[in-house]
C-alpha cells in the first residue's frame, strides 16, 4: 500500500471519517503532515497502535500542545486503550514536567472522558501507602537502574539527600508502582518524555540503560523516538538518538 492510501487508512482508524478543520485553508500542509505521520511514521518499526498512541499522549503533554492532545485521547480510545491506561500515561509525566503541565493535560483528558461518558474518578491504581512509598520506590529504582542507586544516595551531599528521597518516594514510589501500565511501558514512556523535553541528555542516557534493564531493546527505543519525531522535531530526536547510540553503540 502506498503512503497516501496508508495515511488515509490510519487516519480513519484513529479519528474516524472526516478531515482536519485546517485542511480547507492549508491542504498542502495537511497532506504533508498526514502522509508523513500516518503514511510513514506509523508504519515504521514494531510498535502497535496502542503503544504509539501512549507515546503520542506523553509527547503532546510534554509539549503542552493541548488541542492535539485532546484529539489523541479520542484516538487512544478508538484504538482500544482503556481510560485507565490513558490516565496512567499522563500521570507518568508529572515527575518530569511538574504538576501544572500535567494538570493541563488531565483537564483535556477529562473533557474527552466526560463526552464519552467515562465516569470519574477511575478505579484506584495506587499500590503504596505512606509508610512504604519510599521503600517501594527504591525497589523499583534498583530494578530499573541497579546498584548505582545506592551509590548515588550514599554520595549525595547532606544538604541534598532529601532530593534523593523525593526521587525515590515520589517519582518511583508514587508513580512507577501504580497499576494500569506495566513497568516496561512506563520506562519507555519516560524515555520519550525526557527526549521531548530537550536539555536532559544525562537523564535520557540513564533511562536508555533503564529501558535495556527492563527488557526494551535498542530497536524498540529507536522506533519510539521515530514515532516522537513529527511531534518534537528533528533536533530533539537526533539528540536522543545520539544518547541511545552512546549507551548502546552500533556493532
Amino acid at each position: 500500500m502506498n503512503r497516501i492510501d496508508k495515511s488515509q487508512e490510519t487516519y480513519k482508524k484513529l479519528f474516524g471519517d472526516g478531515v482536519p478543520a485546517a485542511y480547507a485553508k492549508h491542504p498542502e500542509f495537511q497532506d504533508i503532515l498526514s502522509r508523513f505521520i500516518f503514511g510513514e511514521i506509523f508504519d515504521q518499526g514494531a510498535l502497535d497502535d496502542k503503544q504509539r498512541e501512549l507515546i503520542t499522549l506523553v509527547v503532546l503533554t510534554t509539549n503542552q500542545t493541548l488541542p492535539q492532545l485532546k484529539a489523541h485521547v479520542r484516538a487512544a480510545l478508538n484504538v482500544g486503550l482503556t481510560p485507565v491506561e490513558i490516565q496512567e500515561a499522563i500521570y507518568q509525566c508529572a515527575p518530569y514536567l511538574g504538576f501544572p503541565k500535567t494538570l493541563n493535560a488531565i483537564s483535556e483528558m477529562n473533557e474527552v472522558f466526560e463526552e464519552q461518558h467515562v465516569a470519574l474518578p477511575l478505579e484506584s491504581q495506587q499500590r503504596v501507602e505512606e509508610d512504604n512509598r519510599l521503600d517501594k520506590g527504591l525497589g523499583i529504582q534498583k530494578e530499573i537502574f541497579g546498584d548505582i542507586i545506592e551509590k548515588n544516595r550514599k554520595n549525595a551531599p547532606s544538604n541534598q539527600k532529601h532530593i534523593q528521597d523525593y526521587l525515590s518516594a515520589f517519582c518511583f514510589g508514587d508513580f512507577y508502582t501504580r497499576g494500569g501500565l506495566e513497568l516496561k511501558t512506563r520506562e519507555l514512556l519516560t524515555h520519550c518524555i525526557l527526549s521531548a523535553l530537550g536539555g536532559a541528555d544525562s537523564q535520557v542516557k540513564a533511562h536508555v540503560q533503564g529501558n535495556i534493564n527492563v527488557g526494551n531493546n535498542k530497536e524498540t527505543m529507536i522506533t519510539a523516538l521515530t514515532h516522537c519525531l513529527p511531534y518534537m522535531g528533528f533536533p530533539r530526536t537526533l539528540n536522543a538518538l545520539a544518547c541511545v547510540n552512546e549507551i548502546i553503540p552500533e556493532k
